[in-house]
């Protein structure tokens, strides 16, 4: 197997400069600089491809293209803050409570439903 990644459109064989991630909540697609691995919920893209993509009616393209200066500068300490903040995203939030204290213990919150604790 060829360590150069190909474009993931059909019949193309060029290799893959891109990296195009959707995100459905926001319908937006975004294409960046190619990622280091290869995700199975993204799409590897050659330059042609990634230039001529257009997304459905309603939806945004974002397009992120670094300077060439930007890709010289990085280092292990951005992986480093970007794991860090993938950290803190996933970490729950802590639920403040009507009076700007911490939330009763038993309540809990989860997107659009609501635990509540059983009467005593």
């Amino acid at each position: 197997m060829s360590p150069v990644r190909r474009c993931s459109r059909t019949a193309c064989s060029l290799p893959a400069i891109a990296t195009l991630t959707y995100v459905y909540a926001d319908s937006t697609a975004v294409v960046g600089p190619l990622a280091t691995h290869a995700e199975p919920h993204c799409y590897d893209l050659c330059e042609a491809h990634a230039h001529r993509l257009t997304a459905p009616r309603g939806w945004e393209v974002v397009r992120h293209e670094p300077d060439a200066a930007d890709l010289r500068a990085r280092s292990s300490d951005d992986l480093e803050a970007l794991a860090d903040a993938v950290r803190e995203a996933a970490r729950p939030a802590r639920t403040i409570g009507t009076n700007g204290g911490p939330a009763e213990a038993g309540t809990g919150r989860r997107g659009h439903l609501r635990a509540l604790p059983t009467p005593s």
